[in-house]
């Protein structure tokens, strides 16, 4: 293409501004472009068309260039694999992209790491090499507008659009009503990531079987040594994700041709409905009897031909009148009353946490601490804002009182408490215990710490089972969605919702969606040493690689 072309002349002759020349709206419009037909092809039937339209786009400049993009935005962004390399210049980022060829490709193995589990336990995490990872989410780009077309309409962990939140509010309109299922089936896949079978990955999985293959048989290096995998997707790799749901999509469609909603004369049928997310799942049903005897088997016998199990010890059968844990919330019916609060076991780590920062960090200065807890808060609290969580808000509230009272009073031993309270305990607004520090130049200036009790509590809005992202009819739906979502997240901050809301959630630059996934900086229209203010007439919101691109061209 022209664009393209343009590209390639200049990175000849100028290598340190190819990377940030590159036309990144026109790549964004190619790769949809290319997705939108997939979705189409896909749902008609006709996988050849399908097929080559994959081929196109993982062999293009633009989806080239957006996978590489996707590597070095990405938080692993400086962690090397086994090669030790890492994508850091403009120079490097560029050459990637021309480096990123199918022909004669070998994936490197994964560098071995173990991450800590809430149990105690360790996870092993596999780290690829920047390549593997250009590589894989290039595939990505084609494979997922086939995943999310063929995927199960209540799947929603690993998925675009969707979330923790829309698993929950799924459970909540399965669950309610007293007509409804009161029996429920916990399903927990044992080692999913780590024991799919290989060879029904090769044989279902739409993509190139050879690319596929190399990633399957890559193996990990661990204390120096090789060790070579005969099952399980690559952990820690972008796609992984991708394949462990297509491997566990399927269910429930089976379950629904075998247990159908109603039966004659408009009666209520079995009652039997599926919610995953991940590797977690819950299948409710009328009857003990009727999970153990008849829906069981059917999970263990779709689960066993793709090489996977159930875990023994996390997999049993509970009625809603006792309640169970599901994404770190507890559903639960008291006497006919269907609440879902945080669990016990989630409160109790999110405080461990905090108290332990608190803990380790006795002689640093408040601003610091409260810069370090400030996320942990919030992070849980907006988790949680959308089920019934005031009474957790209160209590963790009053537990990190508690914890700061220690750690002020252990800093002035000789002092009263009354001291102790005015230095740092502030009367700001409504609130008479607010643990900040007053700006000493600007007395109205407080840099204050999160009070969870005070995050009200906003009704998640559950997006359509059947919706597609990749799907062009739908992409009013999901302006709309997205919009209500950044206008909630911006509620403590007009000026950004006023930046946002003025530039119709569009970066300037690529023209694409600036969302809380993608995250933006801020960016001076006039810099401020030319003369330009801080008024949201001067600023605009931008992805942060468009910003380094804007800068990078002088302005």
């Amino acid at each position: 293409m022209m664009v393209t072309n343009q590209i390639v002349a200049s990175a000849s002759t100028d290598n340190n501004t190819s990377w940030h020349g590159i036309d990144w709206s026109q790549c964004h419009k190619i790769v949809r472009s290319h997705q939108v037909r997939i979705v189409k092809a896909t749902k008609e039937g006709r996988w050849g068309k399908a097929q080559a339209l994959q081929r196109i786009l993982t062999h293009s400049f633009s989806g080239k260039a957006m996978a590489v993009k996707r590597v070095i935005e990405n938080r692993g962004k400086n962690t090397p694999g086994v090669d030790g390399e890492t994508w850091s210049t403009p120079i490097k980022k560029f050459q990637a992209i021309v480096n990123l060829k199918q022909h004669g490709y070998n994936a490197a193995p994964l560098r071995r790491v173990y991450i800590p589990k809430t149990n105690g336990k360790r996870r092993p995490l596999g780290i690829p090499t920047m390549k593997d990872r250009a590589m894989q989410a290039l595939y990505k780009l084609a494979l997922e507008p086939i995943a999310e077309t063929t995927a199960d309409k209540h799947s929603y962990g690993f998925r675009p659009e969707r979330s923790t939140a829309d698993a929950i509010e799924q459970c909540y309109l399965t669950l309610s009503c007293e007509r409804h299922a009161q029996w429920v089936l916990e399903g927990d896949i044992e080692g999913c990531f780590d024991n799919i079978n290989h060879q029904w990955l090769l044989e279902n999985i739409p993509m190139n079987k050879t690319i596929l293959r190399k990633w399957l048989e890559a193996g990990y290096m661990e204390s120096n040594s090789m060790h070579h995998t005969n099952s399980g997707t690559p952990q820690g790799g972008i796609i992984s994700p991708i394949l462990a749901n297509l491997a566990l999509d399927g269910l429930e469609t089976i379950l629904a041709k075998k247990f159908p909603k109603k039966v004659a004369k408009g009666k209520l049928g079995h009652l039997v409905n599926y919610i995953r997310y991940a590797d977690d799942f819950i299948i409710t049903g009328r009857s003990k009897e009727q999970l153990e005897n008849l829906v069981l088997p059917i999970v263990k016998e779709f689960l066993c031909e793709r090489g996977l199990s159930l875990s023994t010890t996390k997999t049993k059968i509970t009625h809603i009148e006792s309640g169970f844990d599901f994404l770190g919330q507890n559903v639960r019916k008291y006497d006919g009353k269907f609440l879902i609060k945080p669990s016990k076991t989630n409160v109790q780590q999110v405080t461990r946490k905090i108290r332990k920062v608190i803990k380790d960090n006795k002689s640093c200065h408040q601003i610091k601490l409260i810069q370090i807890l400030n996320p942990i808060i919030q992070g849980w609290a907006l988790y949680h804002r959308h089920i019934v969580a005031k009474e957790s808000f209160g209590k963790l509230k009053n537990d990190i009182f508690k914890a700061l009272w220690q750690w002020a009073t252990r800093r002035h031993p000789k002092k009263n408490r009354y001291w102790i309270k005015d230095k740092y305990f502030k009367h700001i607004g409504q609130d008479f215990w607010c643990f900040a520090y007053q700006d000493k130049i600007n007395k109205n200036e407080f840099y204050k710490l999160i009070n969870p009790a005070k995050i009200p509590i906003k009704r998640h809005v559950k997006i359509v089972a059947e919706a597609n992202p990749y799907d062009k009819e739908l992409d009013v739906y999901f302006e709309n969605r997205l919009k209500h979502k950044m206008c909630n997240s911006f509620s403590n901050n007009k000026n950004l919702r006023i930046i946002w809301n003025t530039q119709k959630g569009k970066c300037p630059v690529c023209l694409q969606n600036i969302t809380l996934e993608t995250k933006w900086d801020i960016h001076h229209k006039l810099p401020k040493s030319k003369g330009g203010d801080n008024k949201n007439s001067n600023l605009e919101m931008l992805h942060i690689n468009c910003h380094r691109q804007i800068h990078d061209r002088g302005f």
